[in-house]
């Protein structure tokens, strides 16, 4: 896997993953990280968990190379700014459970044609895919950021089936949600940062690995509803 299969058009189409306020707002808090989080350790992170990999080393010239390109495309957003349309959407919750069985037709009819009947995706002419694989060992591994149904199903909905976009959607906020719960159903590689939400409480509600700080069961957790658990965090307070 490469950046671009997730950050289309180069980390430029708006709600695909878009770099446009990388500059704007790095260094941030990560309550992921449990402190403050630059730009090469969110690369970092891209390569350990989305592509399953190992980054480079912080003073390489690729390292330096992207970190320089990601900065330069919001190099004119006003500092502390959040264009329109960068990163992903987060969508709202559902009212009931996400289905992966309704997420595995709309697969089939929807996303089979790029990715696969085992969700392997397709190579291109050399060592990089062309549409990436979705499960397996060649896919994002348990801890990517992507492994959250709220944030995939988010691209899922703004960017899927290719070629769609935020303006123009072919998917419906349910369906995203239930092809994202199919596809976050599959095998895939299990990685697990220990050092990761060192303050329990700040866990997002669809992180589907404990610990928890309520006690509400992993599957929820994982498919919801969700907004049960978002209304307890909210009435429990860090």
């Amino acid at each position: 896997m490469n950046c671009q299969n997730c950050h289309l058009k180069a980390g430029t189409q708006s709600w695909a993953g878009s770099f446009g306020s990388v500059a704007s707002l790095f260094p941030r808090m990560s309550d992921r990280r449990g402190s403050a989080e630059t730009v090469n350790q969110r690369i970092t992170d891209c390569f350990e968990r989305s592509m399953n990999g190992i980054a480079p080393d912080s003073n390489s010239r690729e390292m330096v190379a992207m970190k320089a390109y990601i900065l330069w495309l919001g190099k004119d957003v006003e500092k502390g700014k959040k264009p329109k349309g960068t990163g992903l959407e987060i969508l709202p919750f559902l009212e009931r459970a996400a289905d992966p069985q309704k997420g595995k037709l709309l697969y089939v009819s929807k996303c089979q044609s790029c990715h696969g009947t085992n969700g392997d995706g397709q190579p291109d002419s050399g060592a990089e895919y062309r549409y990436p694989p979705l499960w397996g060992q060649h896919s994002y591994n348990t801890a990517a950021g992507i492994f959250r149904l709220s944030k995939f199903a988010g691209f899922i909905k703004d960017n899927m089936p290719f070629g769609s976009n935020y303006a123009n959607e072919l998917l419906t906020t349910e369906q995203a949600w239930d092809i994202a719960a199919f596809v976050n159903s599959q095998p895939r590689p299990q990685k697990n940062f220990k050092q990761d939400w060192p303050i329990i409480q700040s866990k997002p509600v669809d992180l589907p690995y404990g610990p928890f700080s309520d006690s509400f069961p992993v599957l929820q957790h994982k498919y919801g509803p969700f907004q049960p658990i978002a209304q307890y965090k909210k009435s429990h307070p860090l």
